[in-house]
């Protein structure tokens, strides 16, 4: 008989083709198989059914390590005149396949560029099917050379060779190129000497160097050089937040952080994100590396080029988001010149175009599992199965809160969520949210039948969903942020649509309630389809509106000042610093402010009250240059607490 093989998942530009070619082969079949806008068809001639158990036996056993099988629909097909086993060209057709994230170097390509008798030694754009760009690269699928930004580099005869080889773990690696054919790495400014040892001479000698990565820019310096590390503080106005660090191996980690198997396993990853481990105390790295945290967050080198810059290194560098603070990462290198030129010393660029910025991932472990911080290079966009009851739930996008954004477009089983984009107040990122919903929508020929939106109406996501829908003439549903957030995690465990209400609890900093106030500290009982509220945190005001989540002082204010302490404690314990700078702000404003309900609006938030245990330890209680910094600080104490039940 005749069968088809309908095969779906994470199958393009993996090397999943070469692997049915090489098991067909092994077993001896005759047949072809393609790519198309579902993922991957196969045809088997002239087998029985015994052989196409054998055959989906071998193919999963043999899976490629970046290809992820979603399902496998065998049927009858149409004979067809076969002689062996053939690789067919894509066919075009609505794209329903999903993309692959990008993948680190894999060790392959890692021994090609270190080894100076192979053709690529030291060329930093080094890939094949195991590993390289993806998403960052890719404008259309399915995924081919030509939908992606390597289109404009025609393959030498050796590159083209490997890539019409299906023994080749080249073959139709679409970002495929070498020294002679593919991308070339400068120094901007600079026109004679090699651009990776003036760039590890910048580094060297205490400069900061933005250097052009695969989803952005990077900005890096000698991460045990304080006064480098100061210096790129103040050129990048971030002054707080805690700065990733890549080290050139495990062993240089080790010498500064603790990590254990699942932190070294994520460190491996293909994904290879920042995780967070516990700093080694006297490490010896400067404190502004991670103020007001015992952690520190690394990664390995993730592309050639990072592998070569760190070459030689036996210490980490800072390895920080190219971009003045709270603005997404450039993209461009004419934008890179303007916008990092006056941050950094010297600029690394190369001619390959960044098609979609994507951030790095971050993740902690907690009870020795890994929990995502934030979602993009290397996880995303591959999509979350969710569970077969949503099979038949109508195509929904969902748009997300302001704060740390990602969008999601939910269709069938698949639940795909785009990289991390950021804070929508920023309006580079703003720009960037419409443009990747564009984007995705393309991409994946994604036409909703429903918009979501948070319903908060001042939320820039909320505003572009209510354009959205009513441009496309569909329903538009507005979610509850703490609702949203427990439905997320029911979804995460696989419940089902039709899951009886559980009982969720919501700890946020801020989200619009039910009721037009604002909520954060949650006890919901909730369904996928709707919630009651049955208990909170006592609903505090906030003096100043917007101001007391920067100046957690005022939180501190108002629960002594609702709870009649402040008197009290300011009469007992005149000396404690917290007591004593509230003192002396204008409390009679602020009590006329709290009495009269002006700008002083009542919130449940379980961040304001973290915000004002924080203030009476004297953690940041002036002000806050960064979201969270109280809170994060506070918990960073609660870690290096002594747990142990007192006598």
């Amino acid at each position: 008989m005749t069968f088809e093989l309908r095969i779906r998942g994470l199958v393009q530009g993996v090397g999943f083709r070469p692997t049915v070619w090489h098991v067909a082969h092994t077993l001896g079949l005759s047949g072809d198989v393609r790519n198309d806008g579902e993922g991957v068809l196969i045809r088997l001639s002239d087998v029985t059914e015994e052989d196409i158990d054998n055959f989906i036996r071998k193919l999963r056993s043999d899976l490629p390590p970046l290809a992820e099988i979603e399902e496998i629909v065998v049927h009858p097909a149409s004979e067809f005149e076969a002689r062996g086993f053939s690789i067919l060209a894509s066919a075009a057709t609505a794209p329903l396949t999903g993309i692959v994230p990008d993948a680190a170097t894999c060790p392959d390509c890692r021994a090609e560029i270190h080894n100076p008798k192979d053709r690529r030694h030291h060329y930093p754009f080094t890939n094949c099917t195991h590993c390289g760009p993806r998403l960052s690269i890719i404008r259309a699928i399915p995924y081919d050379r030509a939908s992606t930004s390597m289109s404009v580099f025609p393959m030498c005869e050796q590159c083209a060779a490997e890539y019409t080889d299906p023994a080749n773990r080249r073959y139709h690696a679409q970002p495929n190129a070498c020294p002679e054919c593919g991308p070339h790495l400068w120094i901007e400014g600079a026109a004679e000497g090699d651009p990776l040892s003036i760039a590890q001479a910048c580094l060297h000698e205490g400069g900061i160097l933005a250097l052009k990565g695969i989803g952005g820019f990077h900005l890096a310096c000698d991460a045990t050089n304080p006064q480098a590390v100061q210096r790129l503080r103040r050129r990048k106005r971030r002054y707080a937040k805690p700065f990733a660090l890549m080290a050139r191996d495990l062993d240089v980690i080790g010498g500064y952080a603790r990590f254990d198997a699942t932190a070294e396993q994520l460190l491996r990853s293909p994904a290879a994100p920042i995780v967070l481990l516990p700093a080694r105390e006297g490490a010896g790295l400067p404190s502004e590396i991670a103020p007001d945290s015992h952690e520190l967050g690394f990664m390995l080198p993730y592309s050639p080029l990072h592998h070569l810059l760190l070459a030689d290194w036996e210490q980490p560098l800072v390895m920080t988001s190219g971009n003045l603070s709270d603005e997404p990462q450039c993209v461009e290198n004419q934008d890179a010149i303007e916008r990092l030129g006056p941050l950094a010393d010297c600029l690394l660029l190369h001619d390959r175009d960044i098609v979609n910025r994507v951030d790095d991932s971050v993740v902690r472990t907690m009870a020795g599992a890994p929990r995502l911080i934030r979602r993009a290079r290397g996880y995303a966009p591959a999509p979350l199965r969710v569970d077969a009851s949503f099979v038949d739930t109508p195509p929904i996008l969902a748009l997300g809160g302001d704060l740390k954004n990602t969008f999601c477009q939910l269709q069938g089983r698949n639940a795909t969520l785009s990289q991390h984009l950021g804070d929508l107040h920023e309006a580079h990122t703003s720009d960037e949210f419409v443009h990747t919903v564009a984007l995705y929508r393309e991409l994946f020929d994604f036409h909703p039948c429903h918009i979501a939106v948070d319903c908060h109406p001042g939320y820039r996501s909320h505003r572009m969903g209510k354009e959205l829908a009513q441009a496309l003439d569909v329903p538009l549903t507005e979610v509850q942020h703490h609702h949203a957030h427990i439905a997320s995690v029911m979804a995460e465990h696989g419940l089902p649509i039709d899951h009886p209400p559980l009982i969720g609890i919501a700890l946020d900093g801020l989200g619009f309630g039910g009721d037009g106030t604002l909520w954060g500290g949650e006890i919901l009982l909730a369904n996928f389809q709707d919630y009651r509220r049955i208990a909170h945190l006592e609903a505090m005001p906030l003096p100043g509106g917007d101001r007391a989540a920067v100046e957690p002082w005022r939180n501190l204010y108002a629960r002594l000042a609702e709870n009649e302490l402040l008197q009290d404690l300011s009469q007992k314990y005149p000396d404690i610093p917290a007591i004593a700078f509230v003192q002396e702000q204008p409390l009679d404003l602020l009590q006329q402010m709290r009495a009269r309900g002006i700008n002083s609006p009542p919130s449940s938030s379980a961040g304001r009250l973290f915000d004002a245990v924080a203030a009476a330890l004297d953690l940041h209680k002036e002000k806050i240059q960064q979201e969270g910094q109280a809170a994060m600080a506070l918990e960073q104490l609660a870690l290096r607490g002594d747990h142990t039940t007192p006598p």
